[in-house]
């Protein structure tokens, strides 16, 4: 029997993570956090550009969940969430795409 992982707020497993976290048995520390934090991890992963870099990510989340990390590092915040209004730094760069001035 195979029991359904769970997915996150806003995004659905996608088929690479979830044969990730079973192949590395990392599945309950998955389901520990919660559904936006797994939103915030998966929605990294979905957001690469490259599949290079979506390989990279999930390899990435995977040794992030064995060191007990929670949240995705270095990641601005899923925007695509509607419970939420995207911060101003992700509304001009994420979103509009405007670039951010050089300090001098």
């Amino acid at each position: 029997m195979t029991s359904k992982i769970s997915g996150g707020l806003v995004h659905e497993l996608p088929v690479d993570l979830a044969k990730a976290l079973t192949e590395k048995d990392v599945i309950s520390i998955w389901e520990a956090l919660t559904p936006i934090a797994r939103n915030e991890f998966i929605c990294r992963i979905e957001n690469a550009k490259q599949e290079k870099t979506r390989v990279k990510r999930i390899i990435r989340t995977v040794e992030e969940l064995q060191e007990g990390k929670k949240r995705p590092c270095c990641w601005a915040g899923c925007i695509h969430r509607v419970d939420k209004k995207p911060s101003k730094w992700q509304q001009d760069v994420l979103i509009d795409k405007k670039s951010q001035p050089q300090n001098k």
